[in-house]
């Protein structure tokens, strides 16, 4: 089916349908670092603003909650217009949110600066997955998990860039050229990404892995399903223990007083575990039951926090650079596994919309892990906090034995 799907598809383009994942894979790279470079920006905007930093502790948040929230109605509209104009948009956004925040001088606009960037992610994570979804019906795990391959592991490029300038005075010389360059690549991808024609995919998995028509859900009839809401409690509590770690790993090296050698190494590792994992698991999902790989990879995601809280107690570098890999790397496939299984199970036509119903619950999961993680470390401790995100993670996973396709 493989060789059937890609000269269907070189017919109607007129050349690879694979440097659609390269145009996608490209915009994701460049947008990543507002959701992985945070953690080594916060403090120095804090300093800048002579503000305490809790008083900016609600960014990451935002942005979670409006990379998310956006992603709905932008899978509508690109579910009946295409990706183009949207995207356009997004460079706009996505570009001009880091430029903003180069000169931000309050703390209002650093949340609307980080605000309408996260919009602009928004859009590119919307477009570049289902890009590959409905273009490789024979292989979307595979080719979802380099799109979000690229989104986590493209910030690992920018991490030392950002921590070498991560000063009061500095931080603002690193955002301005990150700024430009996300600007310039999401508009040209813009003008490469298209969608396949209406009659390539149609509905529900075929025998030769086609979908055939008949077994497409919209929207409001996927939201009737059982299904649809046990892999969003399985998403929100995943995406909650992940987040944490994500926007935490720096300030938690540093409770069990790791050096800031370790701490940069842990940040550094998080994007390239991510995307090493996405890649792997996606491609691995497409040859056995998705449902099994989400078990097994959010019940890994929880033995490596709860190993890395053991590694910083006992104060063991290594040990926790290494817990925090195992973590990232079986936790961030669930960004390439949950879109492929929502169209495995409701079909193409209306991904976009219906996998932006299931990736809202990011917001939540962003709820967790910046706002009520950092209420709970203030409340009881780091080690408490961590230990809560790595029972979410092996819910998550258990979640999963009691998926079925919906009937």
């Amino acid at each position: 089916m493989s060789a059937q799907a890609a000269e269907r598809a070189r017919d109607h383009l007129g050349y690879s349908r694979w440097w659609l994942v390269v145009a996608a894979a490209a915009m994701m790279a460049v947008v990543s670092p507002y959701q992985y470079v945070w953690t080594a920006i916060e403090t120095p905007i804090a300093e800048s603003l002579d503000v305490p930093l809790p008083a900016i502790g609600l960014v990451f948040t935002l942005f979670v909650v409006f990379q998310a929230g956006s992603q709905y109605p932008v899978g509508e509209w690109r579910d009946r217009h295409g990706p183009r104009a949207i995207t356009l948009l997004a460079g706009v956004l996505a570009g001009g949110g880091y430029m903003g925040l180069a000169y931000a001088t309050a703390v209002w606009q650093v949340y609307l600066c980080y605000s309408l960037g996260a919009i602009g992610v928004g859009i590119v994570y919307t477009v570049a997955v289902n890009t590959a979804l409905k273009w490789f019906p024979d292989r979307r795990g595979l080719t979802t998990g380099v799109g979000t391959m690229a989104f986590a592991a493209g910030s690992a490029a920018f991490v030392p860039f950002v921590r070498a300038h991560a000063s009061a005075g500095g931080y603002a010389d690193a955002l301005r050229p990150m700024g430009l360059l996300i600007g310039v690549v999401v508009v040209a991808g813009a003008l490469v990404l298209r969608d396949p024609p209406a009659e390539f995919v149609t509905g529900g998995k075929g025998e030769e892995g086609y979908e055939r028509a008949g077994e497409t859900y919209a929207p409001r009839e996927m939201l009737k399903t059982w299904q649809f809401w046990l892999l969003y409690a399985m998403f929100v509590a995943g995406s909650g223990a992940g987040l944490m770690l994500t926007a935490k790993v720096i300030q938690f090296a540093a409770s069990f007083d790791l050096s800031a050698d370790v701490a940069t190494l842990s940040a550094v590792v998080l994007p390239i575990a991510g995307g090493v994992g996405r890649t792997v698991i996606g491609w691995l999902s497409d040859r056995f039951e998705r449902r099994w790989a989400i078990f097994g990879t959010f019940l890994l995601c929880g033995i490596g926090l709860f190993i890395a809280l053991w590694a910083g107690a006992e104060g063991a570098s290594a040990a926790f650079v290494a817990a925090v890999f195992v973590a990232t790397f079986f936790w961030s496939p669930q960004y390439a596994l949950f879109p492929a299984l929502v169209v495995d199970y409701y079909g193409t036509p209306y991904s976009s919309a219906n996998n932006a119903l299931l990736y809202s619950g990011k917001i939540w999961g962003g709820v967790f892990g910046g706002a009520v993680a950092g209420w709970l470390v203030a409340a009881t401790s780091w080690t408490t906090t961590f230990a809560v995100g790595g029972v979410l993670a092996v819910l998550a996973g258990v979640g999963a034995v009691a998926l079925r396709p919906p009937a």
